[in-house]
């Protein structure tokens, strides 16, 4: 009977019905993502993964880009995810969103997304892909966990450049934003860095190319159907070794394969001059990395595998080593 009258007291306690309605916990298997990008806060012990979300216009029914959060305290249990931005009226495009990031900077979240629209360009040359304009916007919000709002209606990469995947760095008090200067419009793309306004709501100069893609040893490139041969630069994200050396890792295609390298600044700032490792630290079709740091310190390095965008595609985290010139990543 005592065990009766406690398993009744259980079962209508206010724990077990919060206990009850607690969501199922998500694994990384379970989770369909490109370019998963992690924030972790210590203050609540949490980290946050972003991953591009769809939604639908209330009044039109037509589709809007969007960001969506998971949660984990483990990196190995995720929470269902919530919204925590979708693309406003009156916004320049409200299409797919790709690759969005989140910083913080100067007590605020800064969420760094590549915003596509149906704004077409004629193809730069004959028999070559037609495309459409996509840029990088940037979104701001008070908490990780949004609502992320556009500090502009316009893009913040130059408007005269299909651009994509940009980043944030913040150099001597200065933040620079470094992004792809897409393979479409170039054949051979780009790494880019401009400098941006103290609060990030505009570019405060010219932007300064830093290297193009074949200029690394390990970018071998991809055949268009009409014969000629691109390169494609994606993914960009610094970060500062053991020894304070700059390095870049960024992703293209080595031998057929999506694939991750690392660049170096000769100089220690982001201006460059960059030199390219010359092998990948990452060629088993998987890419669009970001380095993040556990609660207990770890560097670890997210990306999605397989480059396969039909459904496929998961998170994977690998703990790296921090040799000081590069990084490896743990067997």
């Amino acid at each position: 009977m005592k065990h009766l009258i406690l398993l009744i007291a259980l079962i209508f306690s206010p724990f077990a019905f919060s206990f009850a309605k607690e969501k199922p916990r998500l694994t990384l298997n379970d989770i369909c993502i490109r370019d998963p990008y992690i924030l972790p806060m210590e203050k609540n012990n949490t980290y946050y993964m972003y991953a591009s979300s769809t939604t639908t216009d209330t009044e039109t029914g037509s589709p809007v880009g969007g960001v969506k959060v998971y949660k984990s305290t483990d990196l190995k249990h995720w929470s269902e995810p919530v919204q925590v931005c979708v693309i406003p009226n009156g916004n320049w495009s409200r299409g797919v969103v790709w690759a969005p990031e989140v910083h913080r900077y100067n007590g605020k979240f800064y969420l760094f997304a590549t915003i596509n629209s149906n704004i077409t360009w004629k193809a730069p040359k004959k028999d070559w892909v037609e495309y459409t304009w996509r840029a990088t916007q940037i979104f701001r919000a008070d908490s990780p966990e949004g609502p992320f709002l556009p500090l502009s209606v316009f893009p913040s990469t130059p408007s005269d450049q299909m651009a994509l995947d940009g980043t944030l760095w913040v150099e001597g008090g200065t933040p620079y934003m470094i992004y792809c200067h897409e393979w479409v419009e170039l054949t051979d793309g780009a790494m880019n860095v401009v400098e941006m306004t103290p609060d990030l709501s505009a570019r405060a100069a010219q932007p300064q190319k830093l290297f193009h893609a074949s200029a690394a040893p390990w970018s071998t490139g991809l055949d268009y159907p009409n014969g000629d041969r691109y390169f494609v630069t994606d993914g960009c994200f610094l970060y500062r070794t053991n020894t304070d050396k700059l390095i870049m890792i960024w992703s293209s295609f080595y031998n057929g394969q999506y694939a991750v390298g690392v660049a170096e600044s000769v100089t220690g700032s982001v201006k460059g001059p960059w030199r390219q490792q010359a092998e990948p630290i990452f060629k088993s079709h998987g890419g669009h990395a970001m380095i993040f740091r556990t609660f207990d310190g770890k560097p670890c390095l997210t990306l999605h595998q397989p480059n396969s965008p039909d459904g496929e595609e998961r998170a994977k985290i690998f703990e790296l080593e921090d040799l000081g010139n590069t990084l490896r990543i743990k067997k």
